[in-house]
């Protein structure tokens, strides 16, 4: 038993690039991007799609925590950020290779005839103004209570090429879910903000979503105090990816801003080939934000933005920067390319999260330096480093193989390549929405003593998520893949000690 625990491992260790940081996604992770919420990269996925499996999804999520009922300012992506997804197709390290830019744009638009609401979301059959009814449509008729409504752009670069996608089509990224009211039917509203591009096959959506990310979040940042010893979990509740035996999920009940891309594979594969024909089946991606680096006051007393772009966010594998970066570091990483990660390897070779695993947990980890870390962290499959360093190309990156067939959304592990049977579609292979990162890299980092002893945070599925299209555990079968978002009147979070809850301690 013990040798199939440890074989398990070393797969996930030596077969793909995997996250060495634990217990959470990119959340607030360095002391500027927190002040910074439109900004803040949260969560990054990619994965080949189950529902076009001869396509690839890249999801840059934004805005952490969004308490559904916060308005009557709701969450918006902000007009003066650039989102951008970055790929890698030639394992250079270096991913430019095809970067797909999204621009918002906000606009005010006109009164509802004699009633000048001051909300930016109006709707109400109680309201004998048909303009009123609800907001049926995110454009023309039905969506005259949207009175203020983002649209965006999608540019491709590929080398020296710009390319406008979608063109001729009005994308509107898909306002928070105020309440039923307002919104009476917010699931088919939604649907409408998904977009396909006749000319290359791709699909995009922008908008607000349920927070798949699960975690217990609060025990894990009361410095690991977990809610039950090692071995934390049984057998049993391990296996089972339909139960949280003793967590508490700090996002149940949040939404978070998302923007979902769907891609067919052969487009962003360096021989412009399927998935099964393909001879350089695995891309490394990352997301990153920025913003202009000089603001100015306008005449009208406005804030405008000019001068060049400065990155003020990435993110790859998850929790790298909250817990393997140092906090002095932290802001600094954040504004370098993944390219030019030798310069932050030694945080790589002597994680001080091993080390206090080692404290807390009294469980041995691996010797220092970590180049078994840097190899899978660092590096795709067959590069080698130099000697203990990470050599060149070295480069913190997301790496999916492509060839990998995805698993139907019911047979989906959340261990992924820990699973049994192992899932390999799943996390360290990518990352989908519903994949438990938190157990997967706290066990990896902490080395085959955290395997055996299945150390984890006790919140294995995704409880509560609203609205059709889902697995008994919360998986969204289609895309945009992420849930419908909870709606801010009759929004609920599920808290320790709750009746049907796990207790505080």
């Amino acid at each position: 038993m013990k040798n199939q625990i440890i074989q398990k491992f070393l797969f996930v260790v030596l077969s793909v690039s995997m996250a060495v940081s634990v217990f959470a996604a990119s959340h607030r992770e360095a002391p500027l991007i927190a002040l910074d919420p439109a900004a803040d990269n949260t969560d990054v996925y990619a994965f080949r799609s189950w529902e076009n499996p001869d396509k690839v999804v890249f999801i840059l999520n934004t805005i952490p925590g969004q308490d559904p009922s916060d308005g009557p300012n709701y969450f918006a992506f902000d007009d003066t950020v650039l989102y951008e997804i970055h790929i890698d197709n030639s394992q250079n390290g270096k991913a430019e290779d095809i970067v797909y830019q999204i621009w918002f744009e906000t606009e005010t638009r006109p009164a509802l005839g004699s009633l000048n609401f001051p909300l930016q979301f109006v709707g109400n059959p109680n309201v004998a103004v048909p303009e009123l009814q609800g907001i049926m449509a995110l454009d023309g008729a039905g969506s005259e209570g949207l009175t203020r409504r983002q649209t965006y752009t999608v540019n491709r670069i590929m080398g020296h090429q710009h390319e406008e996608l979608f063109k001729g089509q009005t994308l509107v990224a898909v306002p928070s879910n105020v309440g039923p009211a307002t919104m009476p039917d917010y699931e088919a509203l939604a649907a409408q903000g998904i977009y396909s591009d006749s000319n290359t096959g791709i699909r995009v959506f922008a908008g607000q979503r349920y927070e798949t990310f699960y975690i217990d979040l609060g025990a894990v940042f009361d410095t690991v105090n977990l809610r039950r010893p090692v071995p934390a979990l049984s057998e049993e509740e391990d296996a089972n990816d339909h139960a949280n035996p003793f967590g508490i999920n700090r996002f149940s009940g949040f939404n978070i801003n998302s923007i979902a891309i769907e891609v067919p594979i052969e487009q962003i594969t360096q021989d412009q080939q399927p998935a099964d024909m393909t001879q350089s089946p695995v891309i490394g991606m990352y997301a990153s934000t920025s913003r202009q680096k000089t603001r100015v006051l306008d005449d009208d007393g406005t804030v405008k933005t000019n001068g060049k772009y400065v990155q003020v966010s990435r993110m790859a594998n998850p929790l790298v920067n909250e817990l393997i970066i140092d906090t002095p570091t932290k802001d600094k990483w954040n504004s370098f390319d993944p390219e030019n990660e030798a310069q932050f390897q030694e945080f790589y070779k002597a994680p001080m999260l091993a080390t206090a695993l080692n404290l807390i947990f009294d469980l041995p980890v691996p010797d220092t330096p970590r180049t078994d870390l840097m190899q899978v962290f660092l590096k795709y499959p067959g590069q080698s480093l130099q000697g203990t360093n990470c050599g060149s190309p070295c480069a913190e990156l997301l790496r999916l193989d492509v060839s990998v067939a995805p698993t139907a959304p019911e047979a989906q592990r959340r261990l992924g390549g820990l699973a049994t049977p192992p899932d390999p579609a799943g996390f360290p292979n990518g990352r989908r929405p519903n994949d438990d990162v938190t157990d997967i890299a706290t066990r990896v980092v902490g080395g085959p003593a955290f395997v055996e002893a299945r150390v984890g945070d006790g919140v294995n599925f995704l409880e509560d998520a609203p609205g059709s299209n889902l697995t008994a555990n919360g998986i969204y079968m289609v895309f945009p893949f992420l849930p419908t978002p909870q709606d801010g009147r009759n929004r609920r979070h599920i808290d320790c000690d709750e009746m049907g809850a796990n207790p505080c301690n």
